[in-house]
C-alpha cells in the first residue's frame, strides 16, 4: 500500500482561494481568503477579519486586504472560520 506525501507548502497552496483561519504568534488571530503566499509563508488574504483578545475584551475589525508576515504566523487552519464566540 503507498502512502501519499504531502508537504507543508503544498497543502497551503491547495488552500489558494478558499477561507483560511491564522492564529499569530501575538494574541491576534485572522480570517480571510488566501490569495498567494510565498516561500517564507508570508500571505496576502482578502475579506478579512481580525480578531484581538485584549485582557478579557475581544476586537473584532474588518479588511478588505491584509499581507501577513510568515515569521510571526503560529499556525493555519484551512476551512477555518476563527474563534467560536
Amino acid at each position: 500500500m503507498a502512502t501519499m506525501q504531502l508537504l507543508p507548502l503544498e497543502l497551503i497552496d491547495k488552500c489558494v482561494g478558499s477561507r483560511i483561519w491564522v492564529l499569530m504568534k501575538s494574541d491576534k488571530e485572522f480570517v480571510g481568503t488566501l490569495l498567494g503566499f510565498d516561500d517564507f509563508v508570508n500571505m496576502v488574504l482578502e475579506d478579512v477579519t481580525e480578531f484581538e483578545t485584549k485582557g478579557t475584551t475581544k476586537e473584532v475589525n474588518k479588511f478588505k486586504q491584509i499581507l501577513l508576515n510568515g515569521n510571526n504566523i503560529c499556525m493555519l487552519v484551512p476551512g477555518g472560520e476563527g474563534p467560536a464566540t
